[in-house]
C-alpha cells in the first residue's frame, strides 16, 4: 500500500490491520479506543493512542510538505526513515532518555512509539510556564555525551564510521533544509523570514548588512556540511525535549546525521538562553522571575560542564579500544592524552557556542521561531527580549574563540543583559 495521510479514523483501521499496535491495545479496539491529535509542531501529524485495557502508543506520521507552511514548501517524507532508524540507536546507546520504536513503517512514513505520559509536557513548554526542571543538566549531558562519543571516530573504526556516514547520506534533503533556513535565509531577504516588525526591523537588515557575521556564519555552514564527527540529532532544542521533575526524554530526530557535535550541543544551549531572554516578557514585573532567570543561568552552566566530563570520561573509559583516530599505542602518554582531550574539547566548545548563536538568530529573524517569545503579547516587550537575544547571538558567533569556559559566556550575560542583582 502506498502512502496516504491518516486521519483519526483511518488510523483505527490501520491499528487494527497491524498486529505489532492491535496487540499492545488489546483486540477489542472498538471499545473504548481513544485517538487525539496533538500535533503542534511545524512538520507532522502526530496521534496519542489510548486503549481501554490500559495499552497506549504515540503515532507520528512525516507528511510531504511542511505542516505549517503547506504543499508550496515540499519536504521529503523520507525523513521519518532517518528518524525511525536514530531513534533505535540513540536508544541502544541512551535508553534511559529516548523512548522504545514500537513500529515503523517505511511506505506510510509513520512510527509508533512509547507513549510518554502525563505528567511528560515539551520542554519549551515548561520554560514558558516558569517550571524548573531538577534533573534536566544531569540527563541532557549523559544523552548528548553518550550519543556523540559512541557514534564518532572516538570510539569507531574508520570503516564502522564510514559505513554509518554512508547510512544516513541519503537525509539530504532535511540537511539542505537547515542550510537554508539556518545559515542562509536570516542573512538576505528571503520569502518566510518574519520578525516582530516595525521593532526589529533595524536588527534584522543590521543582520544583513554584517560582513564579518556572515563570514563566521560561512564557516559555520561548511562545517555543518562537510563535518561528519558523529549521529547528530539535528534539531535538538527544547521542543525536542519532553520532561518532567524526574524524567527527561529526547524526541523528533527527523533531521539526523552525521554532522558536528556542536551542533546539538549548541542547539540546546542556545534555545535555554533564548528562554533567559524570554523570560522578562513573561514577568508582570522586572524581578517576577528572578529565580527562575537565576536557574536557567545555572543549567546552562551545568549542561555543559557535566557533557564536557561525561565525554572525557568516556573517552577514558575507552582509551584502549577507541577509534582510529587517536590509537592508543601512540597516543600512551598521559601528559598527551590530556592535551589532546583538552584541545578537543576546546574546539568543541567553540562550534557550540558558534552552532547555538547561529540557531539563537534563525529563531528571531527567521522562518520559524520559538514560542518561548512568540507568546510575549506585548509587541514591544517582546522586540525588547528578542533584541537583546540578537545582540548576544551575534557577539557570540563572531566572539567565540575568545571564550575558554561556559563561566565567562555567563559572565557576559548577567553583565550586559540582566539586574546585576543576578549575580
Amino acid at each position: 500500500m502506498g502512502f496516504h495521510a491518516l486521519d483519526e479514523k483511518s488510523l483505527v483501521r490501520y491499528i487494527e490491520s497491524t498486529p505489532s499496535l492491535s496487540s499492545l491495545l488489546g483486540h477489542r479496539l472498538h471499545e473504548g479506543l481513544s485517538v487525539k491529535e496533538v500535533g503542534d509542531g511545524n512538520l507532522n501529524f502526530v496521534y496519542i493512542v489510548v486503549g481501554d485495557q490500559g495499552g497506549s502508543f504515540v503515532i507520528k506520521q512525516a507528511l510531504p510538505y511542511i505542516r505549517c507552511i503547506g504543499e508550496s514548501w515540499p519536504m521529503t517524507k523520507e525523513r521519518a526513515y532517518f528518524e525511525a532508524m536514530t531513534l533505535m540507536k540513540h536508544g541502544q546507546l541512551c535508553p534511559e532518555h529516548v523512548p522504545e520504536v514500537y513500529h515503523f513503517d517505511r511506505p506510510m512514513a509513520l512510527i509508533a512509539m512509547r507513549y510518554l505520559k502525563p505528567p511528560h509536557i515539551i520542554l519549551r513548554k515548561g520554560l514558558v510556564a516558569g517550571v524548573e526542571y531538577p534533573l534536566l543538566a544531569e540527563h541532557m549531558s549523559t544523552y548528548m555525551a553518550k550519543t556523540l562519543f559512541y557514534t564518532s571516530l572516538l570510539y569507531l573504526s574508520t570503516t564502522d564510521h564510514k559505513s554509518a556516514v554512508a547510512d544516513f547520506c541519503g537525509n539530504v534533503e532535511m540537511c539542505r533544509h537547515t542550510e537554508q533556513v539556518v545559515f542562509s535565509d536570516p542573512y538576505k531577504i528571503a520569502k518566510y523570514n518574519h520578525w516582530t516588525s516595525p521593532y526589529l526591523d533595524w536588527d534584522a537588515e543590521a543582520i544583513r548588512e554584517d560582513y564579518q557575521l556572515k563570514q563566521e556564519i560561512a564557516e559555520l555552514k561548511s562545517m555543518f556540511c562537510a563535518r561528519a564527527q558523529a549521529l547528530i540529532h539535528g534539531d535538538l532544542h527544547t521542543g525536542s525535549v519532553m520532561a518532567t521533575a524526574n524524567s527527561t526524554q529526547v524526541i523528533d530526530p527527523e533531521f539526523a546525521f552525521y554532522g558536528p557535535m556542536g551542533f546539538d550541543v549548541g542547539a540546546f544551549l542556545g534555545n535555554l538562553i533564548l528562554a533567559f531572554y524570554a523570560q522578562d516578557g513573561h514577568a508582570n514585573t522586572r524581578i517576577e522571575r528572578h529565580e527562575f532567570k537565576k536557574w536557567i543561568l545555572k543549567t546552562i552552566k551545568e549542561t555543559w560542564n557535566l557533557f564536557q566530563d561525561k565525554f572525557i570520561d568516556l573517552w577514558k573509559e575507552n582509551w584502549d579500544r577507541c577509534g582510529d583516530v587517536y590509537p592508543a599505542e601512540i597516543y600512551s602518554k598521559p601528559e598527551l592524552r590530556q592535551q589532546v582531550q583538552q584541545k578537543y574539547m576546546q574546539d568543541l566548545f567553540h562550534d557550540t557556542l558558534g552552532f547555538g548563536g547561529a540557531k539563537m538568530i534563525r529563531r528571531i529573524v527567521g522562518v520559524a521561531h520559538v514560542e518561548d517569545l512568540e507568546s510575549i503579547q506585548d509587541a514591544a516587550k517582546r522586540a525588547d527580549c528578542e533584541h537583546q537575544a540578537l545582540e548576544l547571538a551575534k557577539m557570540i558567533v563572531k566572539e567565540r574563540r575568545n571564550f575558554q569556559t561556559i563561566d565567562e559566556l555567563l559572565a557576559v550575560i548577567i553583565e550586559k543583559n540582566v539586574p546585576t542583582s543576578l549575580e
